[in-house]
């Protein structure tokens, strides 16, 4: 259907050929367009409507509740269910930190969280299916959960900063909802997401319809293409230092594989940027020290290249 409604504007209001590059980069913002905000408000309004039975405070409950590996397991779930901005980095890692949960646990969900999250797997879905989907949707959570053990047996409580231990924050009672209630909860998530990240919206197809239209397909697949073995490492590393997210990266990464690029390169672009992104680490410099974030980062990016190269093979 968008793709019927991207080919009629193209062709008959904008009296473009499609097979053009500027028609074919049209088309190809248009139909994007479309689709994303199609599937973005679909997988908020369920996502949220999950989200509902499982805000912080009761996230940080059943965390509680759990030791050894099902702790990391229950956390990665969480993670999963429970997506967060990089702007609730600090207030849920204090408040994880100062409810006695393992540092491993914490940053297992700090991981998972932003990797696997309800715009990934909406376009995950509609690109490549439920398998790739359930797929990627278990290498977020191996990463998280291996990022996790790794740092707890590292034993590195002591690179937190001091004053997060000493903070009592107030614990609050959630109010349970009723189906009403959670629809309608569901409803003001689409309404809000949507209205704050539109410009990614924008910004991502706009450079994803100029890729595609316009550089050549050679020039990715020689640099970029599943033969290079250098192309995962590439990708993570360039996409630590940007600020973006899910919605800002789809659509160039949609662009890069359809010019031949590795699926796995992508897709490790696209884990890089969300869990490892700049702003995010400085965020996370207010509550530990550098060498615990040099940590961090280290291990998940390896995690991370480790996916994209595993991806690459078997997609």
């Amino acid at each position: 259907m968008f793709k019927a409604i991207a080919d009629f504007i193209v062709e008959k209001i904008f009296g473009l050929d499609l097979h053009s590059r500027i028609g074919d980069s049209i088309n190809f913002f248009i139909y994007d367009t479309l689709k994303i905000l199609f599937l973005l408000s679909f997988m908020i309004f369920t996502i949220s409507y999950i989200r509902s039975y499982f805000p912080p405070e009761r996230v940080k409950k059943i965390l509680a509740k759990f030791g050894g590996f099902g702790a990391y397991f229950m956390a990665s779930i969480l993670g999963v269910l429970s997506p967060f901005c990089s702007c609730s980095t600090v207030p849920i890692f204090i408040g994880f930190v100062e409810s006695g949960i393992p540092l491993g646990v914490t940053f297992t969900f700090l991981v998972t969280s932003p990797i696997v999250n309800e715009i990934a797997l909406g376009w995950l879905l509609s690109y490549f299916g439920v398998q790739t989907a359930i797929l990627y949707t278990g290498a977020g959570m191996l990463i998280g959960i291996t990022s996790g053990i790794v740092i707890e047996k590292l034993n590195l409580s002591h690179l937190v900063e001091a004053y997060v231990y000493q903070i009592h924050m107030k614990d609050t009672e959630t109010p349970d909802m009723d189906v009403r209630q959670r629809i309608n909860f569901a409803k003001d998530a689409v309404k809000d997401i949507v209205k704050r990240v539109w410009i990614y919206i924008v910004v991502g197809i706009s450079i994803g319809s100029l890729i595609h239209g316009y550089v050549p397909r050679d020039f990715l697949v020689k640099y970029a293409g599943p033969d290079n073995p250098f192309a995962v490492f590439v990708g993570v590393i360039l996409g630590i230092p940007l600020y973006s997210n899910a919605l800002g990266t789809i659509p160039i990464i949609e662009a890069l594989i359809g010019k031949g690029v590795g699926v796995g390169t992508a897709l490790s672009f696209m884990m890089s940027v969300v869990a490892l992104s700049f702003p995010s680490m400085i965020l996370l410099k207010q509550v530990i020290k550098p060498k615990l974030i040099a940590v961090f980062v280290s291990i998940t990016g390896v995690g991370i290249i480790f996916v994209g190269y595993l991806f690459n093979i078997i997609l």
